[in-house]
């Protein structure tokens, strides 16, 4: 069961193919895949956080942040490739913040499906 993106060539068919959700701590971008469950796919910059410290930590974030939503994710109709992308107020909040703001992307996700 591969629940995680890792090679580029999948990264870049999200970026290309995939839809662009922006929110003021993560942009998303989400493709319909034809696998049994949803992937994730995680990228952090020096850009957005210069000390690798910051970068780890808005990492484990976004990975809580999805493992926790697992079960909203299932109520979507179809399963997707999800590349979240943190910003750099990201490294400043508690997980709760990146939740909310990840219901709201979900919310948008399902009103696209319809």
């Amino acid at each position: 069961m591969k629940v995680y993106l890792r090679r580029s060539s999948e990264f870049k068919k999200v970026y290309q193919n995939g839809r662009r959700y922006d929110a003021s701590l993560i942009t998303a971008f989400v493709l319909p895949n034809d696998q049994p469950n949803h992937r994730l796919g995680i990228t952090v910059s020096r850009k957005t956080a210069i000390r690798s410290l910051d970068r780890n930590r808005a990492k484990r974030l976004l990975r809580e942040t999805f493992r926790l939503k697992k079960d909203s994710l299932e109520d979507l109709k179809k399963k997707y490739d999800w590349v979240l992308n943190g910003k750099r107020l990201l490294v400043a909040v508690k997980v709760e913040s990146p939740l909310e703001e990840f219901d709201r992307i979900m919310t948008r996700v399902a009103a696209d499906e319809a």
